[in-house]
């Protein structure tokens, strides 16, 4: 069989496999993403796996450069790329890419054993403000407007549905609250 066989096999399989799961995502005929973990959990993270003209007789290009990976540091990004491509040179000849996906989905604590978040927002501002030194009047504005730490942005976010709106009764603990200050004074 020719690698375009086998390349047109594994995709079809991938499709059948996968149809329905919001963690894979098909971004071209020889171009796979997968999300392994949750989409809250701070341990989660993102592969991408593109075939090569000769995959699978020659490894696949793994990569783990999307934006959704910017926590996480360089080092746990090339530890768990060279466990990746330990499975690649075990299945080298074969059809892999299912079996890389399991395979970091078996193994995700112990790839992320030593992730610390990065806090990637003030790396991005400190390039901002490297790369523009021209405009000081409109950086400093923008030092004053008050953002949201990651934290404070995933309580808001898990406060809220998927539309961002709050659930019905959100507020229900305040409003025993308050009605319990105000119902005692009545009572008095």
């Amino acid at each position: 069989m020719s690698a375009n066989e086998d390349q047109e096999m594994e995709l079809e399989a991938l499709r059948s496999i996968y149809e329905g799961d919001e963690s894979f995502r098909e971004l071209s005929p020889v171009s796979f993403q997968y999300r392994i973990g949750e989409n809250g959990d701070p341990k989660a993270f993102l592969i991408e796996i593109s075939w090569t003209e000769t995959y699978p007789q020659t490894p696949p290009i793994i990569s783990m450069n999307a934006f959704f990976n910017n926590t996480i540091s360089s080092a746990v990004k090339q530890s768990i790329l060279a466990k990746l491509q330990e499975a690649v040179e075990v299945n080298l000849g074969t059809a892999m890419t299912y079996t890389l996906f399991e395979y970091a989905k078996d193994n995700k604590e112990q790839f992320m054993e030593n992730h610390n978040p990065v806090n990637s927002t003030t790396s991005i501002s400190n390039i901002i403000s490297v790369e523009t030194p021209n405009t000081a009047p409109s950086s400093k504005k923008k030092d004053k407007k008050e953002q949201l730490s990651k934290a404070q942005k995933r309580k808001l976010a898990d406060k809220t549905d998927h539309k961002g709106e709050l659930p019905r009764g959100w507020n229900w603990v305040d409003v025993v609250k308050h009605l319990s200050k105000t119902g005692s004074k009545d009572d008095e």
